[in-house]
């Protein structure tokens, strides 16, 4: 004789247990990481943001942080935003000593978008209410190819000045390659690569970026 086995219902009252206490777990564990990014952004008064060469006040780089490398000569205007996962660069390694005392220069408030790199060796300067997309990257020296008998990696091209211009704005993925000069109220089209002068009050796009378009002022 076949034997009916009685369906099992499951146990809805662990279940909700469980479940409320996943909820609360997530809620502590969200806590503690906004209260983290709060406690380690790096400011002003903070002892990170007194090493910079300035650190204007109101300005934060969020946490966490990618790497940040000779910040005294590095410098931050007033109400200033860095997003999570910036790097920030002057010079190659750890320590060296720079040719000027401002090889990094970021304005006032400017806001740069998460996972940007800023990377100098000479000179870079970004104006005054600069904005940016996620993922910006701006570096006055690249490398050079044309001995294929060394690597790449160990050939170095000469830095050359960048500099963006106040009220501009760079979208997502931009690329601003050394020697770049971006005018004032420009808009750089997401991911564009910028190698010379883009002028104030127009529109660029493309790779290499082109002048598509004059805003009216």
């Amino acid at each position: 004789m076949a034997v009916l086995h009685r369906s099992r219902r499951p146990d809805t009252t662990w279940t909700r247990a469980v479940a409320a206490g996943r909820r609360a777990a997530g809620e502590v564990v969200q806590r503690a990481w906004a209260e983290a990014a709060e406690l380690a952004a790096i400011g002003p008064d903070t002892v990170r943001g007194r090493r910079f060469g300035s650190f204007g006040r109101d300005s934060v780089i969020c946490f966490p942080h990618n790497a940040i490398v000779n910040e005294n000569f590095i410098h931050i205007g007033t109400g200033t935003v860095i997003g999570p996962g910036a790097t920030l660069s002057a010079g190659m390694v750890p320590g060296q000593r720079c040719l000027t005392e401002s090889v990094v220069t970021i304005g006032d408030r400017c806001l740069l978008g998460k996972g940007s790199g800023i990377v100098g060796h000479m000179e870079i300067v970004i104006g005054d209410d600069v904005w940016t997309g996620h993922h910006v990257y701006v570096t006055d020296q690249n490398h050079g190819y044309a001995d294929p008998s060394v690597p790449i990696s160990r050939q170095v091209q000469p830095e050359r000045p960048v500099h963006v211009g106040d009220g501009s704005w760079l979208g997502h993925g931009t690329v601003v390659l050394p020697g770049a000069r971006i005018g004032r109220h420009v808009v750089i089209g997401a991911n564009s690569v910028v190698t010379g002068t883009i002028p104030d009050f127009t529109v660029a796009v493309g790779a290499p970026a082109r002048v598509v378009a004059t805003i009216p002022h």
